[in-house]
């Protein structure tokens, strides 16, 4: 029978096995997917530190007990499983549709899994396939979720579900149709039935499902041909001819998978059918018609199917499309202003793909719109979004922004401008030339309508130097910093015998990993370049774990936890760590109040061994008396004092004391001799106590299957008389708990705070550093951001998503943002501007839910109707405007209210408009301090865009009058 491996033991083979493993990975590898809740079980089990409970002891040596996690029992994957569905599946077991890797799971190479299998058994096993991804398909990735596909059998009616891999081919999907159904290939036709019409005729054998752009849980009509029906009719008469050219027409090669690395691409889809059972097939014409309402003969209210996790694009293309000259623009004929040759764009395919789609959500009287096209184009120039992985809106807005943008640029060819920086020059002339030369480069539609300017001025820590520079921006992505992290308290000890502990307070990101934590603590104890940190969880005064992988969650460590950090060497290597545990004796409970031996108390301290070093009792004397030599008290002045009194207590540091370091002795000796002995005992490899008072030259044997040296001193009161133990009795809570009220915790957060939080002076990021051209050196200079020029429309994107290397995480904070009068006067920077920077909401994108599983949705303001509306893809409803807000607003769209003086009206309108009377009655009067004088002049540039319209105002002339509004 094989021997019961350790603990250590089992990581270390797991970790040898599974670095070997990744580092060979392959297109075809098997991954196994195994819960997070066992896997997190066993993580701890293996993590653990053995803890002594020793309740007696003798002078010299006795037994020792080890209480140590139970392991854990076989691997129980069923909380992964969709039971419900399994039992009624021919496809076999069934994974619930919204797991998160990471979160519900993990995923381990083939020869790890076996391990672990063969120590615990259990199961069910769920195994999956490594295939390749991205544009040159040489990335690797998971398929955890292969495609669901819904067969449909024509004309019988008959219908099967199956699963197959992205990456198999349609010949393979002909084989298996054939097979479930008892066919012969002649006699099957095989049809993309998106939506339940016919798309394209899937005969290119050698084609892969991913290549054709089939979806998660899509219809796959499977005709049969030449079968004589009632009538006489061939089913090909029947379903209209196979050889019509637009059935046949080709997909798209755009479903490319994004996970990069080992990770899973998961699917679902909002608006499968594969669940609906239809009684006879044969009514494509009707399904195909059938949908939202566009509710009359109003533009504008036409939705977009979801293909699978698309609402992330639906709700961003919504409110583009809905963005007034947007849809002025895409509905004039703007092919002339197609960049063909610009290479930072997509040829005009983008702007073709959407210029389309926007045409065919503003026609009157159609059904939901499949935004199929579009999005094959989307997936040919932008990878990252093909597939039916749920993805980021923001990120897609602004990639569409700039693909627009590029594909729309009047510059054809960009002229060379080298910007100079202000050297003392007004802020307005600078302004002017950044922007001009901007222009000069860049000139859009999309600049036209969405760029502004920011000021940013970087000031050196150094010498003082002021650098500004005046640079365009898309849209402002501002922070929800409240929530955004957390303080946590470590304690700091040294093993050296430096200096005392010290307590540190550090604002971490809340969702953020050790290496976070183990950054900020460098900084804040001015860590040396020679030395790193161990951290530590201490429980009942003993060291609970380390915490040496740099990926561990934060989120993993609680408030009430204890968290220590050692200072040690950073070149030591083979080492191992002695563990100083400290105990003191207890005593009895009532009168007799007699000893009941020694219990642990205290924070345990750390010191690195070397393993190539030969150990010897009184070395491990020597190692203790340095640990603890801060807390000596000597003799100083006729009273007791702490013989090194380098104490920082809140981050503050106090003078060093003028005792020496025991450990160096009279003018720095390595090794002075020791005035007494400390009472150490040494757990040794069979958990016996070692007393180390005796026989100094004695060499200790290191345990060969533990990293840690268990040392105790036993603290008598005679023992405690000599040393001030305050320093290490009370360990602070990582976060205190502070009450906090119910109406502090739902204190909304103002749009407004979170502006000025985003255009707040803070330091660099230490990966950021900046070159000062007068240094000559990269510094960690301070930053601070002005809007100096505002754009018509403003979009502000809420920082809800917090990103690290494996991770999202989502903050659910309401922001109180105005939907009328969004004053942002007083931020603008430029003190040429004179006009009141007034702005009104009409659109914003929502996200309900987790990073997970959630969804988008789109509230839009139709502005001829002057209502607002609900788009949650194909689905459109009416809502109140006291509705909009909530904490799932995400991006927001803001459009430009134009004020003119009751002088300037007149002129100004005349010129726009070419006319007068009809005109102004488009526009109304906003009475009160919205001007200079009794009344203004209140228009968007919307408001000017369908007058333009309704006078025949051209694209070009329209341009040249925008650039006239303030």
């Amino acid at each position: 029978m094989a021997r019961k491996l350790t603990p250590e033991e089992e990581k270390q083979a797991v970790r040898d096995i599974s670095v070997a493993a990744e580092a060979q990975t392959k297109v075809g590898d098997t991954f196994y997917l195994i819960t997070q809740r066992w896997w997190q079980n066993w993580l701890e089990y293996v993590n653990q530190t053995s803890i002594v409970n020793d309740e007696s002891s003798s002078e010299h040596q006795g037994a020792v007990n080890l209480s140590a996690l139970k392991k854990p029992s076989c691997i129980d994957n069923s909380d992964l499983i969709d039971e419900a569905v399994s039992e009624d599946s021919a496809m076999g077991i069934e994974l619930h549709d919204t797991l998160v890797e990471g979160t519900d799971y993990i995923l381990l190479p083939k020869e790890v899994w076996n391990k672990m299998h063969s120590w615990y058994g259990g199961g069910p096993v769920l195994a999956r396939k490594v295939i390749n991804t991205g544009l040159s398909q040489t990335e690797l990735s998971v398929e955890v979720y292969p495609l669901r596909l819904e067969l449909h059998l024509m004309p019988k009616g008959d219908r099967s579900a199956i699963r197959m891999s992205k990456k198999e081919t349609i010949g393979e999907l002909h084989r298996k149709a054939c097979e479930i159904f008892d066919l012969t290939p002649k006699q099957v036709s095989i049809w993309d039935y998106f939506s339940h019409q016919k798309h394209a005729l899937m005969n290119d054998m050698e084609k892969t499902l991913d290549d054709a752009n089939i979806q998660m849980d899509q219809d796959i009509l499977v005709e049969v041909i030449n079968i004589k029906l009632e009538g006489g009719l061939s089913s090909n008469q029947e379903n209209g001819s196979m050889n019509n050219g637009s059935l046949a027409a080709a997909t798209s090669h755009s479903s490319i998978a994004t996970s990069g690395g080992l990770s899973a691409s998961k699917y679902s889809s909002r608006n499968g059918n594969s669940g609906s059972h239809f009684q006879n097939l044969n009514t494509e014409k009707a399904y195909g018609t059938s949908g939202v309402s566009t509710r009359g003969a109003i533009c504008g209210l036409t939705g977009l199917l979801n293909l699978g996790n698309t609402c992330f694009m639906n709700s961003a293309i919504q409110c583009l499309v809905h963005t007034p000259e947007f849809a002025w623009y895409f509905r004039e004929d703007y092919h002339q202003e197609i960049n063909r040759q610009n290479p930072l764009g997509m040829v005009g395919e983008l702007a073709l793909a959407f210029g389309d789609l926007l045409r065919k959500l503003w026609a009157p009287g159609r059904a939901p719109v499949a935004p199929r096209l579009f999005k094959s184009k989307l997936a040919r120039f932008a990878p990252q979004f093909s597939g039916c992985s749920q993805h980021d809106s923001q990120e897609l807005l602004a990639f569409l922004l700039d693909g627009l943008h590029e594909d729309l640029n009047r510059v054809k060819h960009k002229p060379y401008i080298k910007s100079r920086d202000a050297d003392g020059r007004a802020d307005e002339e600078v302004a002017d030339e950044y922007w001009a030369n901007h222009i000069a480069r860049n000139d859009s539609i999309i600049v036209d309508v969405c760029q502004g300017q920011y000021k940013s001025t970087l000031v050196c820590p150094v010498c003082n130097k002021v650098s500004v520079t005046f640079d365009p921006f898309m849209y402002l992505s501002l922070p929800l910093q409240f929530t955004a992290t957390r303080s946590m308290t470590l304690t700091i000890f040294t093993c050296d015998g430096s200096a005392l502990p010290a307590a540190y307070t550090l604002t971490v990101p809340k969702h953020g990993r050790c290496r976070d934590l183990v950054q900020a603590l460098s900084n804040a104890c001015s860590l040396q370049f020679n030395e790193k940190l161990l951290l530590a969880e201490i429980r009942g005064h003993l060291i609970y774990r380390f915490l040496e992988d740099p990926m561990i969650l934060l989120s993993t460590i609680k408030e009430d936890n204890h968290l220590t950090a050692c200072k040690i060497p950073k070149v030591l290597k083979k080492t191992k760590f002695l563990q100083l545990i400290h105990r003191r004796e207890e005593q009895g409970i009532g009168n007799a109040q007699s000893p009941v031996g020694w219990k642990p108390y205290g924070t345990p301290l750390v010191s690195p061994i070397s393993c190539d070093d030969t150990i010897t009792r009184s070395d491990i004397q020597q190692i203790v008396h340095t640990m603890l030599s801060p807390m000596l008290r000597t003799k100083g002045s006729g009273a007791m004092t702490t013989s090194n009194a380098s104490v920082v207590a809140s981050n503050e540091s106090h003078a060093d004391s003028s005792i020496a370091d025991p450990t160096k002795g009279d003018g720095g000796s390595s090794k002075p001799m020791l005035s007494e002995k400390l009472p150490l005992q040494l757990v040794d490899e069979n958990n016996a106590c070692i007393d180390l008072t005796v026989g100094d030259d004695k060499v200790v044997k290191l345990s060969l299957s533990s990293m840690s040296i268990l040392v105790f001193v036993d603290w008598s009161q005679k023992l405690l008389a000599s040393y001030d133990t305050k320093h290490i009795e009370n360990l602070p809570e990582v976060c205190k708990h502070v009450h906090v009220s119910k109406k502090a915790r739902n204190e909304p957060l103002s749009l407004y705070t979170c502006l000025e939080a985003f255009l707040r002076e803070e330091p660099l990021v230490p990966e950021d550093m900046w070159y000062c051209p007068q240094c000559k050196e990269r510094r960690q200079a301070s930053k601070k951001l002005d809007l100096w020029r505002l754009p018509e429309v403003l979009v502000i994107h809420l920082k809800r998503f917090s990103y690290s290397r494996s991770m999202k995480h989502k903050l659910d904070t309401f922001v109180n943002f105005p939907i009328h009068d969004f004053d942002l006067t007083n931020y603008v920077a430029n003190e040429n501007n004179t006009r009141r920077q007034i702005y009104e909401l009409y659109a914003l994108t929502n996200h309900y839910g987790s990073m997970g599983s959630g969804h988008y949705t789109a509230h839009i303001k139709l502005l001829d109707e002057n209502r607002w509306y609900n788009f949650d893809d194909s689905h459109i409803s009416p809502i109140n405007e006291e509705d909009v807000k909530s904490a799932a607003a995400y991006v927001l769209f803001y459009k430009r209210v134009t004020l003119l003086s009751d002088e300037e009206s007149a002129d100004r309108i005349l010129i726009l408009l070419k006319t007068t009377t009809e005109g102004l009655s488009q526009l109304y009067f906003a009475v009160g301090d919205h001007g200079k004088g009794s009344g203004a002049l209140k228009a968007s540039s919307s408001d000017l865009c369908r007058l333009h319209q309704m006078y025949g105002i051209s694209c070009s002339q329209h341009q040249a009058q925008m650039h006239m509004l303030p």
